[in-house]
Formats: C-alpha cells, structure tokens, sequence
C-alpha cells in the first residue's frame, strides 16, 4: 500500500487486518493516532487514549501496570481498564468531564485519583508481585466492579481526590475476598470461593451489586 501519511498507513493496517487473528490489544493501542473509523473501533478509541495515558505517564498510578502490546509485562488487561473508561464515558464521571475544558485530562486524573485510594485501602491485594490468578482485584472482573464502585462515591460523596474516594472505600475494608487469604465473598444468598469470580457480565454484576450494598450500609 502506497499511504500519503502516517495516519493513513495505520487506518489501512487496522482495516485489513482486524479480520485476521492480530492481537486485539496492538489494534485497540493504535486506534487513538487514528481517525475515520468505523463506529465500533471509534467508540473505544478515547478509552485506548485513556488507557495509554494511565500506563504510560509517570505520574500515573497505573505506570506499567497494564498489559499492552507495547508492555506485555503488565498485570491488569488493557481490555479491563478501557471497559471501566468505557462505561464512564456512556453513562458516568467521564462523560460529564470529557465535556470540559482539557477534559481527557480531568478523566486521567480522576482515575489516578481514585486507583491511588484503591491501592491504599487494598495493599496486599495490588501488590507488586500479585497476578491475576492470585488476586481477585486487578482480575477484569475486580477492575470492572471497582469501576462502577467509583462512579458511586463521584456521585454520592462528590469524591474527585485520592483523599475523598479513600474515605468512601473504608467501609470495604475486611469484607472483600480478593485474595486466598481472605478466603471466600459472602454474597447473602451465596458464598463463593474468593477466586471462583470469573471475567463475565453475571459474576461482574453480582460483585458490583455486593461492593455496593456494602457503601450503602455504612450511610
């Protein structure tokens, strides 16, 4: 292919080759340098810029902490983070922010605001040296739940600092299960093995409901 630009050459090798078995995370890490897509790359195009800022700026707290095609040494999928950034911009923080003035970077920083709380009010479970086959909490499922736990304390508590989300966490504190040391979740009508939580809409859903009734209780 013979491309005026850069640009041009990227939109070419996304369109062909996204038929091919190419890695999903080298498309989704292109798509923010690329415009006129079709509607479903476009859509989860900021979320990739979002996801690159939060594992590429040094003052993220995210820094190389997601598995890229760029960074295959993360631990958190890059897919997990851009569905929280996703469900944000549809109906959330990030949709009210993006409107604003430097609003990708308004989202950025509530984001890192609130993972620095995240990693406060969790130390074991964020551990360096955790991996998603021993720690429920950077698993898809415990990133995408947390994510909705997020937009809860934004709009109840008005939290926006690392400060504000750490206070809205506290009630969370020893009733998770994202580890095998705190053994399983009791759910009310259902206990389950701390690491039986799988990446799928049922048990995400079953895990925000949880973190949720566990803040509201505490009101």
């Amino acid at each position: 292919l013979i491309c005026p630009d850069e640009e041009e050459l990227r939109r070419q090798f996304i369109l062909i080759n996204n038929t091919k078995p190419l890695s999903k995370s080298l498309i989704y890490e292109l798509l923010p340098e690329v415009s006129n897509l079709p509607e479903r790359m476009s859509s989860r195009s900021l979320a990739a810029e979002l996801t690159n800022m939060l594992n590429y700026e040094e003052n993220s707290e995210l820094y190389l902490d997601i598995k890229q095609h760029t960074n295959m040494e993360g631990r958190i999928k890059d897919t997990a983070i851009q569905r929280l950034i996703m469900n944000s911009l549809n109906d959330g923080a990030c949709r009210e922010l993006i409107r604003k003035s430097k609003g990708k970077q308004l989202c950025f920083n509530l984001i890192n605001q609130y993972f620095k709380a995240v990693k406060r009010t969790f130390p074991e479970a964020w551990d360096k040296k955790m991996r998603t086959t021993n720690s429920r909490l950077i698993h898809g499922a415990g990133i995408v739940s947390m994510g909705y736990v997020m937009e809860y304390l934004y709009n109840r508590d008005d939290a926006r600092t690392y400060e504000e989300f750490y206070i809205g966490l506290s009630p969370l504190i020893e009733r998770t299960a994202w580890t095998a040391n705190e053994k399983s979740w009791n759910f009310g009508d259902e206990i389950r093995n701390w690491n039986s939580i799988q990446n799928t809409h049922r048990d995400i859903q079953l895990l925000a409901s949880y973190l949720l009734r566990c803040l509201k209780k505490q009101r």
